[in-house]
């Protein structure tokens, strides 16, 4: 689920899938209104649509926009995996005590930056992947989040081993939050901690020097 990266790498909570429309809930669901409940928490349609909307916006402003658009088709399904893993995620670093600062994005995000050729270099690239320019923060403090949690674990994330380590440690929290997804969106895998229609909830770009 995790692929090898180096310090400097990008990831991000989204997949480039093929193209469909953005599903929506109806009055007859369990939960009128929610694409998923997460810990009792409901990750709303709408929440989940303006999401969808920032990047789309985002993308058509660049040059490259139809590229973008057709190469992030299914970007409903992948941006609500991103979202749920955001939750599961969140709730396995607090409980293994892994804190991330805003010193510690800052800092990340520079060296990313300088790697990349810039702030908004760093910002195409994740925007290729389906993330926003205003959800890169978000994106880096979840990178963060997930290294604190393999150093926890005692996880090489370079290895398989430690993969499936860090995999296993999030499979547990993810079962002990009740997801439910609404069946439109397709089901929410525990084992895989992934949404079952998409592929991966982690793009990683291996070396960003690559990409410049």
């Amino acid at each position: 689920m995790f692929r090898r990266r180096t310090a400097l790498s990008v990831s991000a909570t989204a997949a480039l899938l093929a193209a469909t429309p953005l599903l929506a809930a109806c009055s007859g669901d369990a939960h009128p209104g929610a694409a998923a409940i997460v810990d009792g928490k409901r990750i709303t349609v709408s929440q989940l649509q303006a999401k969808v909307k920032d990047v789309r916006a985002a993308q058509a402003k660049s040059p490259q926009g139809g590229q973008l658009i057709m190469n992030t088709g299914r970007l409903s399904l992948a941006t609500l995996n991103g979202m749920i893993f955001d939750e599961v995620l969140a709730r396995g670093a607090k409980d293994a005590g892994v804190t991330i600062t805003r010193a510690d994005i800052q800092k990340w995000r520079a060296r990313a930056e300088k790697q990349a050729g810039g702030a908004e270099r760093l910002k195409a690239m994740w925007l290729q992947q389906g993330v926003a320019p205003d959800e890169v923060d978000a994106m880096v403090r979840n990178q963060l989040l997930l290294d604190g949690l393999a150093k926890h674990l005692g996880a090489d994330r370079g290895k398989p081993q430690g993969q499936q380590k860090l995999v296993q440690a999030l499979a547990k929290t993810s079962r002990s939050m009740g997801i439910d997804v609404n069946p439109r969106f397709g089901k929410w895998d525990d084992q895989q901690v992934i949404l079952g229609e998409t592929k991966d909830p982690w793009i990683t770009t291996e070396h960003v020097k690559q990409q410049v």
